[in-house]
């Protein structure tokens, strides 16, 4: 067997390029006592591998230059000589943007696998996706009845789902997206109340027309100039779930701040970043939660499935352009039968 995989070449400058990567292959490791080997089937691609790119402290170590690059995978075992794991087993983890990967079983979790969801959905939604817009929701976001919740990055992974949530528990929900496409998809499939181009409208004057009675919650995925119009209408005791700030990533010069921040302290409103990685104990709720709604047909997704990982490194800068829908995965392999 040969695993293909993608290495760290280079920190990338602005935009990540493919010359940033280095492409490997190399034949796939055999199991060690207490190791298994994991055959990936899917490798989830998100706006933070961008920060993991970056030589500079965050909430995970840089990967190094020359290491497989960090993402991801929900996968097959492929041989097993661990006690817990046997061949077959359907796991995820962080096992990197390769074919096949090795693991002493530490930070895996095994998957139990449902006929009636596809894999896909474990991507998109049983995982770091939904428990990051649960979390960020109702942890954070704290949402009465009647508020209003504006999401932007709103028809991307996190933000559909933040957005969905929003309305399940009574908020008026506007989001803010880059194409008519994916407004029609946000207020016709989704449900929000209302869906802003920020390509093609102002997004102030349509945040003053949609959200008549202000701001109560942010759920901010982008920053920049977006957050900046948020602050302008927020309410008193308003929260800002600080989930990404995706407009700042590729940047080559430092971003300013928002213009409006004197308006956090007048309006006695709270902003809180949060990142998933301390969240994993509400898992289970979550995910309970999640599928429940799903199965009621309360909450949708949609996954922008790429072919190949040999498209990896060109795939991830869909998520920065604007050009992907729901959320983004590599298919790296064939999914194993029922």
């Amino acid at each position: 067997m040969v695993n293909r995989q993608w290495r760290l070449l280079a920190s990338p400058v602005g935009p990540v390029k493919e010359s940033d990567f280095e492409w490997r292959e190399e034949p796939a490791p055999e199991p060690g006592e207490n190791q298994l080997l994991v055959r990936n089937i899917y490798l989830s691609l998100d706006p933070a591998m961008r920060g993991w790119m970056r030589d500079v402290p965050s909430y995970l170590p840089p990967v190094r230059l020359g290491d497989v690059m960090r993402g991801t995978t929900l996968g097959v075992v492929e041989q097993s000589r661990h006690p817990d794991f046997t061949a077959g087993d359907l796991v995820r983890g962080v096992l990197g943007w390769q074919e096949y990967a090795l693991s002493d079983g530490s930070g895996l979790s095994r998957e139990s696998r449902h006929p009636a969801i596809p894999l896909t959905a474990y991507m998109a939604v049983f995982g770091h996706i939904g428990l990051t817009a649960y979390v960020g929701v109702l942890d954070i976001g704290k949402p009465q009845a009647g508020e209003t919740l504006v999401v932007t990055a709103a028809a991307g992974a996190v933000g559909s789902l933040a957005g969905q949530i929003g309305k399940i528990h009574g908020c008026r929900v506007v989001g803010i997206a880059g194409s008519d496409e994916k407004c029609r998809w946000l207020t016709a499939e989704l449900g929000f109340d209302a869906a802003i181009n920020y390509r093609t409208e102002n997004v102030l004057e349509s945040l003053r027309r949609h959200c008549p009675n202000g701001i109560d919650i942010d759920f901010e995925n982008v920053g920049g100039g977006m957050l900046d119009a948020i602050l302008t209408l927020i309410n008193k005791h308003a929260r800002i779930v600080l989930c990404g700030l995706i407009s700042q990533y590729n940047a080559t010069a430092p971003v300013p701040g928002p213009y409006n921040f004197t308006n956090v302290l007048v309006r006695r409103s709270r902003i809180e970043g949060f990142i998933v990685v301390d969240h994993w104990g509400r898992a289970p709720a979550a995910m309970a939660d999640l599928g429940r709604w799903l199965a009621e047909g309360r909450l949708r997704y949609r996954v922008d499935v790429v072919e190949g990982l040999e498209n990896t490194p060109r795939a991830l800068d869909r998520l920065f352009d604007g050009s992907n829908q729901g959320k983004l995965v590599v298919k790296i392999g064939e999914e194993p039968a029922l």
